[in-house]
């Protein structure tokens, strides 16, 4: 007799853990003749589950220096480097030809290397000193967001969710991902990563499922502060546009177009998910000096 094959199940990640959802459903994405495994089909709950523990994370990751954040993004690529025959072995499963899963996956390390390096950096490149005609210092500087939604591109396993989680990370932020639908195997092997490394747990939480089931939710949560669109549907994001204005919600949205292209390292995507705070400071005068301090 043939032997029935074991699926592995893929579960989400939330917290720093991998439960299973709540819903208890999964589903079982196929590429030619071969199951691909057990997915979990993330619910509401599971939503909501994710951006609480993203949003108690906040503190634990923004309050890190940008140098420590910049460690920390560095081990996740030592980590990925180590294991990357497994996704490139992922990749090959989901329709990838190893050639090009390779790439792809030196890709994601090389993307990660980028945006570590950039963590101590951008703050220096978008703050400003600032003119007044008053008796003040004027400084602007960015600060992250908080919590950001991102709906990873669907034609990509693993890069496409790298190149849209580095830059929030990076910014200081947290994020709850939810993983490309048909090929979302390395996203929860790439949970495994993260949760090696050095990230606090919640800082980047990653779910799988069904965009048509839980991209209002994600537009709508009013717990939310921005939301990253990967995608190309007009209907889509006309949706995720209007949902967002609800709470004044950023919305970026973004392509697979180059994604494997260098031109898709910019420090500006980082910007996208900062906000600019404006201090002023009253110069002291002393009295008969003509000095200030």
């Amino acid at each position: 007799m043939d032997r029935v094959e074991i699926l592995k199940t893929y579960k989400i990640y939330i917290g720093g853990a991998f439960p299973r959802t709540e819903s208890g459903r999964y589903y079982v994405p196929v590429h030619g003749n071969k199951q691909l495994g057990n997915i979990c089909l993330s619910s509401r709950k599971d939503f909501r589950n994710a951006v609480v523990a993203a949003r108690s994370a906040c503190g634990k990751w923004s309050g890190k220096s940008a140098a420590n954040r910049s460690q920390v993004m560095y081990r996740i690529a030592e980590i990925l480097e180590g294991r990357k025959s497994q996704f490139v072995q992922e990749l090959q499963f989901q329709g990838s030809t190893k050639s090009k899963a390779e790439q792809e996956v030196h890709a994601s390390i090389d993307r990660l290397i980028y945006y570590a390096g950039w963590c101590d950096k951008f703050s220096q490149v978008f703050s400003s000193v600032n003119p007044v005609a008053s008796a003040h210092f004027n400084f602007t500087a960015p600060e992250p967001m908080g919590v950001i939604s991102i709906c990873a591109p669907e034609d990509s396993g693993l890069l496409g969710l790298v190149d849209a989680v580095a830059p929030v990370l990076a910014g200081g932020n947290t994020c709850v991902a939810l993983a490309s639908e048909g090929m979302p195997l390395c996203a929860i092997t790439f949970a495994e990563v993260l949760n090696a490394s050095d990230v606090p747990g919640g800082t980047v939480n990653i779910l799988t499922g069904k965009r048509t089931e839980l991209l209002e939710h994600m537009a709508s949560h009013m717990d939310v502060n921005g939301f990253l669109y990967c995608g190309s549907d007009e209907e889509e994001i006309r949706k995720v546009q209007s949902l967002a204005v609800e709470n004044l919600k950023r919305v970026s949205i973004s392509t697979s177009e180059k994604l494997l292209s260098s031109e898709r390292q910019n420090p500006y995507c980082i910007e996208d998910f900062v906000e600019m705070k404006t201090t002023w400071h009253p110069i002291e005068i002393i009295s008969g000096s003509g000095s200030g301090y």
